[in-house]
Formats: C-alpha cells, structure tokens, sequence
C-alpha cells in the first residue's frame, strides 16, 4: 500500500473522555435536539435558519459570530430556530486549498489531523457552553462522526457525498436530522433515494465494527441548486421546483417529509448577497401553495462578520477563506426579516 502511516490517532472514546460535555451542556444538547426534531416533526411552527460561515476557520471568530446570534434569537424565539453553522470539513473537488479546521486547525500551518480532532471538539464545546446554541456540521467523513455525535444539533450530507453508500448508512444511525442535498447534477432522485436509505434499518461495518442501524426519521431533503454539462449555475428554489419536491415525497412513504432550502452555492450562482432575494422568494411561494409551506422547514444561509471573502494569506478576522460569505450586518436584518414575514 503506497501509503506512510505516521500514527493512530485516538479512539473517540479518549478524545471524548478529554473534552467530555459537563452535566449542563448534556442538558442544553438533549433540550436543543428536541425542539430541532419537533420542527421536522411538524409538532412546532418554528422555521429552522441554519446559518454560519462556509467553513470555521478560526475559533474565536466563529465564537465572537455565533455570540452575535444570540440577542437575535431572543427577539425571534417565537418564529424562528437558529442552528449556528461550524462546518470543520470543506469538500474540495480537485483535493487543493483549505480543508478545514479538523485538517489545519490552524490555516496558515501545515496539516495536523490529532490538533484538528481535538479542535473541532473544542470549538463545538465552546458553542454550547458560551451561547447555549448546538450546532450543525457537514459530514464529509462518515468515519469521523463519532468524534462529534454528542454534542451536534444538525448534520448536513454534502452535494459530492449524497450518492455516497456509506454516508447514506451513516446517516440512518445518528440521532439528530440530517439533510441530504440535491447532488450537482441536480438529479432529485439521488436526493430522495438518499433518504429512503437513510430512514431505513441496516447492518454495516463502522470503524471495523458490525453495527446496526434503526433508521433516522428526520432525513429530509436540502435543495442547493445544480450545475449543467456546461458550467451554468441552475436554481432549484423556485415555485415549481418546490411543487415538484412536493410530488416527490407524495410518490414515497417516508416519514416527517421536509426540505431546507440552501440559499448559497449554485442557488445564489455563489453570490451571497442574493441570498436574502432568495428567502423572501420562497416564503412567497408558501403564501400562494399550502403544500409548499407545509414541506418547507427552513433556511441554509452562509454568513459571517464580515461581507465577502479572502485569501487564507490575509489573515483578516471573521470574513470567509472559502466561499464568499454575507456579513453581519446583513445577516442579522435578514433574520429579522424572516420573522417579520411568516
């Protein structure tokens, strides 16, 4: 094997044993996770803005941001259900550029994926213990859930990783929602059979263990648009591509039928200042289709303090070394917005 295996990193176990969740936080987390589930469940009227930088890339930053929700969310408690976004893997198409935080906890050092494990604990342990919020993540490496799977609120199954057997298995195991994105094709069916899966029981091997899943009923879908044959951005956020999700559910027996609208990446054509155009868009289409509103369960907005975006070289605090993000000020309208419009 043409592979040079420098170390075994810790077993979850250890890690967790070092940077467990005090009696407090456990308490915060299960409070957290069922007020999430209820809204997928359709037992609370609550829209979900699941919102936060593309990628985490430094710790206090991303704390200083998510710090800054929380006076918003105390306006907005009766409407709306902030899930901050501390995505610590950044997918990466031709494998160059920053990885995220569980690979450079530090982006301007070289690789460390102990430090990295370590980190992207900490900087979720820091989330609930400071702000009370628990958090969503992408999960990139299926393997890697079992570092975070007590303390995170949301998971998100990325467009290159939808089609994926083992993130679909993964998936029907862990206890929080999870959302499956359309894949960049745009195809709805990898989409929706990726539910099915995940909803589903099923016997696999995890981490060299035969384990057994029960099924995940809070799988649901995610629309972050496509990308054709010849690098055109495609939309999927309009009316009639919410009508046709609505007839795909109605087609299969699954249960708690919802979908997240992702208002960035091929949606916005990754121009986050579009993103807020696109909210309002979609609760119009509630307005006009009562099938629409009953499916829609939320937003995925990618935000950070400042507008925009940089090179990892800048070194300016809280604005994206990834996809260009929308700034606070913005962000914080547009939340308000939100409530003021359902």
């Amino acid at each position: 094997m043409n592979m040079d295996f420098e170390r075994k990193l810790a077993i979850p176990m250890e890690v967790k044993e070092k940077y467990s969740l005090t009696g407090d936080m456990n308490k915060i987390v299960e409070k957290k996770r069922v007020e999430l589930k209820s809204v997928f469940e359709g037992r609370s009227n609550k829209l979900l803005v699941i919102i936060g930088p593309c990628s985490a890339d430094n710790e206090d930053s991303v704390i200083d941001y998510i710090s800054r929700l929380c006076p918003v969310q105390e306006k907005v408690k009766d409407k709306i259900l902030i899930v901050p976004r501390i995505y610590t893997n950044k997918p990466r198409t031709t494998g160059e550029g920053y990885k995220g935080m569980l690979h450079q906890p530090d982006p301007h050092e070289n690789p460390d994926m102990f430090k990295g494990i370590i980190a992207t604990r900490h900087i979720h342990m820091r989330a609930v213990k400071e702000t009370g919020f628990i958090c969503a993540d992408e999960m990139l490496y299926p393997e890697n859930y079992q570092y975070l799977d007590d303390i995170l609120g949301y998971v998100a199954v990325g467009a290159r990783s939808v089609e994926n057997q083992q993130h679909r298995l993964t998936a029907s195991g862990i206890e929080v929602p999870v959302g499956m994105k359309n894949p960049t094709s745009g195809d709805y069916s990898v989409m929706m059979n990726a539910i099915v899966a995940a909803q589903h029981k099923h016997t696999f091997i995890y981490r060299g263990w035969e384990v057994h899943s029960e099924g995940n009923p809070h799988t649901h879908a995610i629309l972050r648009g496509s990308t054709n044959k010849h690098g055109n951005h495609i939309p999927n956020y309009h009316y009639e591509d919410l009508v046709r999700l609505c007839d795909e559910y109605d087609s299969r027996v699954l249960e708690n039928p919802a979908v997240i609208i992702d208002t960035n990446h091929s949606n916005s054509k990754k121009n986050p200042f579009e993103q807020p155009r696109i909210v309002m868009e979609v609760l119009n289409s509630c307005q006009h289709n009562e099938r629409i509103k009953k499916l829609l369960k939320g937003f995925m907005i990618e935000s950070y303090i400042e507008d925009g975006s940089q090179s990892p070289e800048e070194k300016c605090y809280g604005k994206s070394i990834t996809d260009p993000c929308l700034g606070w000020q913005k962000t914080e309208q547009l939340i308000y917005d939100i409530a003021e419009k359902i």
